[in-house]
């Protein structure tokens, strides 16, 4: 599903930010991307999004080639990637069901199928009841599940998650990560990124460790330990 190979990602200035990395994320799996702050965590993401080029190396998402696709068709390739960032981004003047809607209405689902879809993902994260509420209304914990939902309800295959616990106390964050791994069970690819080595370690997951742009350990039921 997900292939990096021999992928490398230069900046106009200094070391690699991603040096020589290849990856394979099969259908299904669920993999932690951990690493210092500086380790290409952030690169590694953007590169998948097609946000940033590779220097060299080939990626193939869905078997789509993306260091080969058009930029006509980086909308369309991006439908199928989900993605959840630590910061929400949720629209403050739009209710909870508006904001995922929103993101039916982007890419012109039908008035009939946004009625259905909406209220399936949020009762599927737990937030049915608050579907009028506006974004200051809710909990940290809450909002990410909005943003979780949104990026969910285009049913897209794979769930990019980037530092989705770093604004969230560990009651919330666990709750998170529970969810997380309930969507991957249903058979979305789920990649997070993190720092938080509690849940890495506690869920016994696949771990690929970035240092300075290069994989130092990949491991199927791995924990997150620390540099020295």
């Amino acid at each position: 599903m997900i292939y990096l190979k021999n992928v490398s990602k230069v900046y106009s200035k200094g070391q690699p930010a991603i040096n020589d990395v290849s990856i394979q994320v099969d259908k299904g799996e669920f993999v932690f991307i951990v690493g210092m702050s500086g380790s290409g965590k952030s690169t590694f993401i953007k590169l998948l999004l097609k946000e940033l080029e590779v220097t060299s190396g080939s990626i193939r998402v869905n078997g789509t080639f993306v260091n080969k696709l058009r930029r006509r068709k980086i909308p369309k390739y991006r439908r199928n990637i989900g993605v959840v960032f630590q910061d929400f981004r949720l629209l403050e003047d739009r209710n909870v069901y508006e904001n995922v809607a929103f993101a039916q209405r982007v890419v012109e689902t039908s008035a009939r199928r946004i009625k259905k879809n909406v209220p399936e993902i949020l009762s599927l994260v737990g937030l049915a009841e608050k579907y009028k509420s506006l974004p200051t209304e809710l909990s940290g914990g809450e909002q990410q599940r909005v943003a979780i939902a949104r990026a969910l309800v285009n049913k897209p295959s794979i769930l990019l998650a980037d530092e989705p616990t770093g604004n969230l106390d560990p009651k919330n964050s666990f709750e998170i990560m529970k969810l997380l791994e309930e969507i991957n069970e249903r058979g979305t690819t789920v990649l997070v990124v993190t720092h938080n080595s509690e849940i890495v370690d506690s869920m016994k997951k696949r771990v690929i460790k970035l240092q300075r742009g290069v994989i130092v350990s990949d491991e199927r039921e791995g924990e997150y330990t620390h540099e020295g």
